[in-house]
């Protein structure tokens, strides 16, 4: 048994999917905008996990993407190699994040918002 896919719930899946992919660098898996339908997929990976862009029209989906993003807390967490790099080059993008990233007992990590609804943990690994 394996993990095929998850999701997490955004205001505008088409913005979100411009953000995983051209921001990110997320591939996409699947873009079928007139059904409001796009999956991403991590562009190292093999055919692994794909990243349903929920839409949050959904009462239940709208308010726990608004509890946790009212709450400051990650929707998802991210892999990075080194999340220092990753937080300057998206800062560069324009990306805008909690803070700088901060030294834990798990390791290296920032907080990133993803413009549609979402804050997102890179963490590295």
């Amino acid at each position: 048994m394996r993990l095929k896919m998850c999701s997490v719930h955004v205001k505008d899946p088409a913005a979100a999917h411009e953000f995983y992919t051209g921001i990110l660098g997320f591939e996409s898996l699947m873009a079928l905008p007139e059904q409001n339908l796009y999956i991403v997929k991590d562009p190292a990976g093999t055919g692994g996990v794909g990243l349903l862009l929920e839409p949050s029209e959904n009462p239940i989906g709208a308010a726990y993407m608004n509890g946790l993003h009212d709450a400051g807390m990650p929707a998802i967490v991210l892999g990075v190699p080194d999340v220092r790099e990753e937080y300057q080059r998206l800062t560069a993008k324009g990306v805008m994040f909690q803070g700088e990233p901060s030294d834990g007992p798990g390791g290296t990590s920032a907080v990133l918002d993803d413009g549609c609804g979402n804050f997102v943990q890179l963490h590295q690994d």
